[in-house]
């Protein structure tokens, strides 16, 4: 039987001719992608453009919310309450689920952006809110796998969609290296692919302190914004077709 994997994308995330033309050329090689929807970045415009050239390209589109952190980029944690984070999650998903309803697309998760997302892989109170955030939205919920956010969203009955990282460098425990490290995104091309293929294959690549570690996933991500992206993505599913596994969204 030939293998399966989901290929994803955030995208959105750069509003300017040069990174719009970028993410839409993206969505021609993956199979599902997370919009941006205001809190770290995004427009109305920009989640319009982004939902109807998913549609066309028959991509599966879910929503890429986060702490509200235009500033940070979202890639901080920020002191703020549960009640004014789960407000703007909320008002985030309303945003962007308005527009899709306009446009006649349905969304399918939910994946939380940055410090959001590894704050809740352990948090008991964020992985809380998130997986009732992905319950009244009636969404998937993506996340790290063997992580608390995922034991609550099984036990809550929210389809689970685990994920890892093509260009991300792993700590030993099977958590992201802060970007804040050196090394924490992977730069070069070659390692990139070596890594997006083990995951992939579910085969043991190395983590930064050079431990051996397999991570089982459904999905994998490529982060739009890391330099040479678009050319890692098309590489990348060469390398997976080649390989004989097949790019199909979770589901």
């Amino acid at each position: 039987m030939t293998s399966i994997i989901d290929l994803n994308a955030d995208l959105g995330e750069d509003e300017t001719p040069a990174g719009i033309a970028r993410d839409i050329e993206i969505m021609n090689i993956i199979s599902s992608c997370n919009i941006a929807c205001g809190g770290h970045a995004g427009s109305s415009k920009s989640m319009r453009t982004m939902l109807t050239a998913a549609k066309s390209k028959g991509i599966t589109p879910g929503v890429h919310p986060s702490y509200p952190d235009r500033s940070g980029f979202g890639r901080t944690s920020i002191d703020i309450s549960l009640e004014d984070l789960e407000a703007s999650l909320v008002q985030q998903l309303q945003q962007i689920t308005r527009i899709a309803a306009e446009l006649n697309i349905d969304l399918a998760h939910i994946k939380p952006h940055g410090a959001l997302y590894n704050d809740a892989q352990d948090d008991p109170d964020l992985s809380d809110l998130l997986v009732e955030v992905a319950a009244q939205a009636q969404l998937a919920l993506v996340g790290m796998p063997a992580s608390l956010i995922q034991q609550k969203a099984e036990q809550r009955g929210i389809a689970f969609i685990a994920e890892a990282f093509i260009d991300r460098r792993y700590c030993g425990n099977g958590r992201l290296v802060p970007r804040s490290e050196a090394g924490a995104v992977i730069a070069d091309e070659d390692k990139r692919i070596q890594q997006g293929l083990s995951l992939a294959k579910r085969t043991a690549f190395a983590a930064q302190d050079q431990s051996k570690l397999t991570v089982i996933a459904q999905s994998l991500c490529l982060h739009s914004d890391s330099d040479g992206a678009l050319e890692t993505a098309k590489q990348m599913r060469q390398a997976l077709e080649n390989s004989g596994i097949a790019i199909r969204p979770v589901g």
